[in-house]
């Protein structure tokens, strides 16, 4: 089992080493070619009407293009945040049963029961089922939303 969970560590990190390779060269190719796409416009522009409004125009394209990554960064950390915390919310309700679904949790539970005793274990599960109680009922703390 462990050298399957080793040889599939290895496999996914070679596709990632591989992927990550191919990403950073296309994103070499493709800020070469936006440079020489610049230059040409600003050359063009230049040529057309002068120094200043070749300037104000390659500065005002790449103030829209931060615009607009901006826009997709903020979307996306946003999108990413409720997912998070769906997931968060999720894992906690399917935790407490999956932990109770375990026919060796309940295995251990019931060997508990026998070597403590019924009478003993009935105060202490009386305390725990409160305290789970409470535990449940409490309000995830809210983050900052200046963030």
């Amino acid at each position: 089992m462990l050298q399957n969970f080793i040889d599939d560590l290895k496999v996914s990190t070679g596709v990632a080493l591989r992927m990550t390779a191919l990403i950073a060269a296309i994103s070499i190719a493709l800020f070469i070619t936006l440079t020489f796409l610049c230059a040409a416009a600003f050359s063009y522009v230049l040529q057309q009407y002068g120094i200043v409004p070749a300037c104000l125009s390659g500065a005002a394209f790449f103030f829209v293009v931060t615009l607009i990554v901006t826009g997709i960064y903020l979307y996306r950390r946003r999108r990413t945040r409720r997912a998070v915390e769906a997931a968060a919310k999720a894992n906690t309700k399917s935790a407490f049963a999956t932990v109770m679904s375990d026919p060796m949790m309940m295995a251990a539970g019931l060997q508990i029961v026998r070597a403590v005793g019924v009478k003993r274990l009935l105060p202490l599960l009386a305390v725990g089922g409160i305290a789970f109680g409470l535990m449940a009922q409490r309000k995830a703390p809210e983050e900052d939303p200046a963030e």
